[in-house]
């Protein structure tokens, strides 16, 4: 069985997908999105660290980020749109169906590139609160 964590970013990749089709949504991608791959939502984890322990619990911290990339003359309205719903998909269940804590936004910032015909990187990051037993990585608590 896979640990919490990976079922935990399967159900985020499971959900933004689902809203945002047929923009692709690419996990921690290796190599830079093309121009003809733009519109693209990527999926980047930045940290997942331990809050506390208790008993044989572990409260986990799991920052993701969400970087939607944009390119053309109404780049900056596809990546608003593509991040307005994918942020309502990502928050309409915070528990994400009763695995993890709770999802919450940490923040937003716009980056234009203008050596890249016009390209727009919105990210946006989340924090997403887990527990899993101290022994099992693949149990939640």
């Amino acid at each position: 069985m896979n640990s919490v964590r990976e079922r935990v970013l399967r159900e985020v990749v499971a959900r933004l997908s689902s809203a945002i089709a047929p923009i692709p949504v690419l996990r921690m991608p290796a190599v830079p999105v093309t121009r003809e791959a733009s519109p693209a939502l990527l999926l980047f984890v930045d940290g997942d660290s331990i809050t506390a322990h208790a008993n044989h619990l572990v409260d986990r911290l799991l920052i993701v980020r969400l970087a939607v990339v944009a390119r053309g003359a109404d780049a900056f309205d596809v990546a608003d749109r593509a991040l307005v719903t994918a942020h309502a998909a990502l928050l309409a269940d915070p528990n994400l169906s009763g695995l993890v804590i709770a999802v919450r936004e940490i923040d937003c910032e716009w980056e234009f590139d203008d050596a890249d015909a016009g390209a727009v990187l919105l990210p946006a990051r989340y924090e997403i609160r887990y527990r899993t037993h101290a022994l099992d990585l693949t149990q939640t608590g």
